[in-house]
């Protein structure tokens, strides 16, 4: 409540460090985000209950009784940083924090594990292992609270964001089990013109990069009216996937919940 209150939106991890689901439906992560094994399709909690979009500073949501479940389960304590205007530079062995100590400007410093964080005023995307040993960790993502560290805090500096330009989100394509559906009309939709098509993308690339906030649900919700509209028809095709996953990775979207959010929403409409 302490860190809320100071404007850190905090999340409960486990021993595992990663984070827990914060209502019952969700324990051990068995909602997560990807279909729930008993019930197929997205969570469907009251507010987000999983990972960095779960992380909060309302004390209401912290303090309910879906949350007390999870925080008596919690091991540590993580905090999303985007959230908290903050870039974490997540150095994971001694190697690491020499390179910190000669390429990156002093900044506040947290001792860790393995290595340390160095945490500077900002954001930027998440992007892991920029180089051996280090992790960015900013806009949907998380870390673990270790403290409030030492030194001044420093912008993110220039050397931070060449090393994420030199990791460009690259789209990846889906695994087999979430390609494309099959075509069922050889290719041409019988009841929407190629046109409509190609505007209904332009439109859903428009809808994920105009997103100013909850970018998962904003990201999963498009793919849902996507597949909805062409899913079973046959018109969609692997450029258009590309698009749509591009338009997302751009907004902070890791390939994986890309292909997490397509997974959920083709077996939300039963393709």
């Amino acid at each position: 409540m302490a860190l809320a209150d100071g404007h850190l939106p905090v999340l409960p991890l486990g021993a595992d460090k990663r984070p827990l689901g914060n209502c019952p439906n969700c324990a051990d992560l068995a909602c997560g985000g990807r279909p729930n094994m008993k019930t197929p399709g997205p969570c469907v909690c009251p507010w987000p209950c999983h990972g960095w979009a779960a992380a909060t500073t309302n004390p209401t949501v912290l303090a309910s009784r879906q949350w007390g479940l999870a925080w008596r389960r919690a091991r540590t304590i993580g905090y999303h940083p985007g959230g908290a205007n903050v870039t974490v530079v997540d150095l994971d062995n001694p190697d690491a924090v020499e390179w910190a100590r000669t390429a990156l400007p002093p900044t506040t410093t947290v001792p860790t594990t393995r290595g340390e964080h160095w945490i500077y005023s900002g954001t930027v995307r998440s992007v892991n292992a920029v180089r051996p040993g280090v992790d960015i960790k900013s806009l949907m993502s998380y870390a673990r609270w270790l403290g409030p560290g030492e030194g001044a805090m420093a912008d993110v500096p220039a050397a931070v964001h060449t090393l994420l330009e030199k990791k460009p989100a690259a789209v990846r394509p889906v695994p087999g089990a979430v390609a494309v559906p099959t075509p069922a009309g050889g290719g041409q939709c019988r009841h929407r013109s190629p046109a409509y098509l190609e505007r209904g993308i332009a439109m859903a690339e428009q809808r994920i990069t105009e997103a100013t906030s909850g970018v998962h649900a904003t990201v999963y919700a498009t793919f849902l009216a996507v597949l909805s509209a062409h899913g079973r028809c046959g018109c969609l095709t692997e450029a258009h996937m590309a698009r749509l996953f591009t338009a997302a990775q751009a907004k902070g979207e890791s390939p994986r919940h890309c292909t997490d959010a397509w997974s959920n929403a083709l077996t939300a409409l039963g393709i």
